[in-house]
């Protein structure tokens, strides 16, 4: 059974940092291709940031390039998005996902987690 945990959300102020993380099991995890999308309140989910199975390929949505980095650690079967500078424009329930192939569009992502809620005061 496969299994995407996320945590890692939490309310924080604006200009503030959070670090999400996604502990995967029942898959393999290092041919997977991972990404981050995320949903607010009355908005349709949207891309946030993808990595390729190596690491070796990262890509970040414009809204929050430069603020934001995903990564991955094989080892531990986990995906992480750090974000900086959190904006308020930034609170939505975020999700992590598993690919076969490196993808941007989330009809490609197969196994999705239940989401953590990231909530950005002003």
């Amino acid at each position: 059974q496969v299994q995407l945990v996320e945590s890692g959300g939490g309310l924080v102020q604006a200009g503030d940092s959070l670090r999400l993380s996604c502990a995967a099991s029942g898959l393999t995890f290092s041919s997977r291709a991972m990404g981050w999308f995320r949903q607010a309140p009355g908005k349709e989910r949207e891309f946030v940031a993808a990595i390729s199975r190596s690491a070796g390929i990262t890509y970040c949505a414009d809204s929050v390039k430069g603020r934001f980095a995903i990564s991955r650690d094989n080892a531990k079967s986990t995906v992480y998005l750090q974000m900086n500078s959190l904006k308020p424009e930034d609170t939505a329930v975020y999700y992590c996902a598993a690919s076969p192939r490196y993808s941007l569009g989330a009809r490609d992502y197969d196994y999705w987690g239940r989401g953590t809620q990231v909530t950005v005061s002003s």
